[in-house]
C-alpha cells in the first residue's frame, strides 16, 4: 500500500468528481506527518448526490432481486480480493491493529452472506392470509427509496456497509458520507461497490463534516437516514428531522456499557474479558467496557490483578513489528478528551490505580487507565472515547444492577456468574439491548440485531435486523372480480338485481 495522500473524490451519479484541496486532512494517527486523505468538501454535492439517487430509484427498485443480489456477489469477491490492502488503510488513517482491521475486512465480507441467509430475509418476504369470503390478504415489502448512511470512524468500513448492503439488497439507492476522520477507507469502500457494477446513482458518495452532514440529513428528498455515531450528533439528525415524521431514522449512538463480577464468576475467564472489552480499539467500540462493577467479597483480588494485566497492555502503531494489542486513539482531540476525563474523575475523589498516559513521541498514544470510584450514578455518568475504565464495588446483585443501569446510555452490558439465576435476573433488569452471560461487552455477532436503548439508540437495531430499516410493509386486501358480491348492509336503500 502507497504512503501517498489518497486522491479525494466525490461519487455522483456514476461519475467520479474530484474534491482535491487541504480543507479537510485525514492523518495517520500513529505519525501524524503522514498525510492519508486531503480535499475540499463541496456541500453543493449533496443536492447532486441526492438528485442521482432520486432519478435511479424506480428502475434500481425494478431490477429482478437476483441481479441485485449478483452485484452484490461481485462486490463481496472484490473485498475479498483486496482484504489486506483495505486492512491495512484502515489501520493507516484509523489507527486500529492490523489483527483488527483484518477481522473488519472479513465481517465486510460475510454482511452479504449473513443479509442472504433465509432467517433475515424471512423477516422482508412477503405472504398472503385469508381474510372474508373471496378476498386475500397480502403483504408485500418495498424499498423506502433514498437513504442517507453516515458512517462512524471506528468501524470505517464494517459498520456503513452494514447499512449499505441492506439498503441496496432491498431496492434502495443510497448517499453515503463517511466520517471526516476516515474519508479515504469510505472512499475506498464506494471504489469497491463502483468497480462491481452498480447502475449510476445507485452508490453515492460525499464527503465532508459537519456542513455535509447537516445539508445531508435535512435534505427533503430523503426517504430514510441509516447512522452509526456519537448521541450529540443523533440528537441533531432528530432535531432536523422534528417535521418529518414518514421519514426512517436508524440510530446507533454509542454506549456507557457496565460489567458485573459475581462471586461465582471465572476469575481468569472475568479478567481476561474485562481487559479485552475495556481496550480493544484503544476503548473506540460503542460496545467498550466503560464500568466495571464487582462484588464487594471479590473485590480486592478482581481490582489488583484487572489493574496488573491492564498495566502490561503493549500500545503501538498497526504495523509494528512485534505484536501490540492498542494503537493511537484517532485523533489529538481525542486523546486530550480522554485525559481530562480522568482528571475530572480524580478531582470528584476517582482514585487513579492504572494512569492512562501519553506516550513520548510522535501519534496519539495513550496506554490503558483504570480508576476506582466509590459508586457510579446516573447522573454523573457520561461515555468517553478512549482505554479507560472505571470500577465500583457493590454489596449485592440487586446493588450491582442498579449501578449498571444508572446511565442514560443503553447499548451493552455483562454479567460474569456460574449462577443461572443470577443472569436471568440480570437479564430481566438490565436496560441494555445487548445482554451478555460470562462474555465481555465488546463485539457481537452480524447474526444477531445490534442497537440499545436510551441514548444508544431508537429501537431500530443494525446486524441481523438491519433489513427492518431498509424496506417498508404494505398491507392489501385483494378481491378477484369473479368473487361473489357482498350483500348489501342493511340500512342502505339499494337492490343491486333491480339496478338498471
Amino acid at each position: 500500500m502507497s504512503d501517498r495522500p489518497v486522491a479525494a473524490l466525490d461519487l455522483l451519479g456514476g461519475e467520479w468528481t474530484s474534491i482535491e484541496g487541504t480543507g479537510l486532512r485525514a492523518r495517520n494517527p500513529a505519525r501524524p506527518e503522514d498525510v492519508v486523505w486531503s480535499g475540499s468538501p463541496r456541500p453543493e454535492h449533496v443536492d447532486r448526490a441526492v438528485e442521482a439517487a432520486r432519478r435511479a430509484q424506480p428502475a434500481w427498485a425494478a431490477t429482478p432481486l437476483g441481479a441485485r443480489v449478483a452485484l452484490l456477489r461481485r462486490f463481496q469477491s472484490l473485498v475479498k480480493e483486496g482484504a489486506e490492502d483495505l486492512a491495512r488503510l484502515i489501520g493507516r488513517e484509523m489507527g486500529k491493529i492490523l489483527a483488527e482491521g483484518r477481522l473488519e475486512v472479513a465481517a465486510v465480507a460475510g454482511k452479504v452472506d449473513v443479509t442472504l441467509e433465509d432467517r433475515v430475509m424471512d423477516r422482508v418476504r412477503g405472504f398472503s392470509v385469508g381474510a372474508t369470503a373471496g378476498v386475500e390478504g397480502v403483504c408485500r415489502f418495498r424499498p423506502h427509496g433514498v437513504m442517507a448512511v453516515l458512517g462512524p470512524f471506528n468501524f470505517p468500513a464494517h459498520l456503513p456497509n452494514g447499512h449499505l448492503v441492506p439498503a441496496l439488497l432491498l431496492g434502495n439507492t443510497v448517499i453515503f458520507k463517511p466520517s471526516e476522520k476516515t474519508p479515504a477507507v469510505g472512499q475506498r469502500l464506494v471504489e469497491l461497490l463502483h468497480r462491481a457494477g452498480f447502475p449510476a446513482g445507485v452508490v453515492n458518495l460525499v464527503q465532508g463534516g459537519a456542513e455535509v452532514a447537516a445539508r445531508l440529513v435535512g435534505h427533503p428528498d430523503l426517504d430514510g437516514i441509516l447512522f452509526t455515531g456519537s448521541w450529540p450528533v443523533g440528537r441533531r439528525i432528530m432535531e432536523a428531522n422534528l417535521d418529518r415524521p414518514g421519514r426512517l431514522l436508524a440510530l446507533e449512538m454509542g454506549g456507557s456499557n457496565a460489567m458485573v463480577v459475581m462471586p461465582t464468576a471465572g476469575f481468569d475467564r472475568s479478567i481476561v474479558e474485562a481487559v479485552r472489552a475495556s481496550f480493544a480499539t484503544t476503548g473506540q467500540r460503542c460496545t467498550c467496557t466503560r464500568r466495571i462493577i464487582v462484588h464487594e467479597r471479590i473485590a480486592d483480588r478482581f481490582l489488583a490483578t484487572f489493574a496488573k494485566v491492564a498495566s502490561t497492555v503493549l500500545v503501538g502503531p498497526y504495523d509494528s513489528a512485534t505484536p501490540v494489542f492498542m494503537g493511537p486513539l484517532v485523533s489529538e482531540a481525542s486523546r486530550a478528551a480522554a485525559i481530562e476525563f480522568q482528571a475530572d474523575l480524580a478531582r470528584r475523589g476517582g482514585r487513579v490505580i492504572v494512569p492512562a498516559c501519553p506516550l513520548d513521541g510522535p501519534g496519539f498514544f495513550l496506554t490503558p487507565g483504570v480508576i476506582e470510584v466509590e459508586r457510579f450514578r446516573r447522573e454523573t455518568d457520561r461515555e468517553v472515547f478512549a482505554p479507560i475504565v472505571q470500577v465500583a464495588v457493590a454489596r449485592d446483585l440487586e446493588d450491582a444492577i442498579d449501578q449498571a443501569n444508572a446511565t442514560e446510555f443503553g447499548l451493552a452490558s455483562a454479567i460474569f456468574t456460574a449462577e443461572r439465576a443470577e443472569f436471568d435476573a440480570f437479564l430481566a433488569a438490565s436496560r441494555a439491548g445487548c445482554v451478555n452471560w460470562n462474555s465481555g461487552t465488546a463485539g457481537a455477532s452480524s447474526k444477531l440485531p445490534f442497537g440499545g436503548l436510551g441514548k444508544s439508540g431508537n429501537h431500530r437495531p443494525a446486524g441481523a435486523f438491519s433489513v427492518d430499516s431498509c424496506a417498508m410493509p404494505i398491507a392489501s386486501m385483494e378481491a378477484s372480480l369473479d368473487a361473489p358480491v357482498p350483500p348489501m348492509p342493511a340500512g342502505i336503500g339499494f337492490d343491486p338485481t333491480k339496478a338498471v
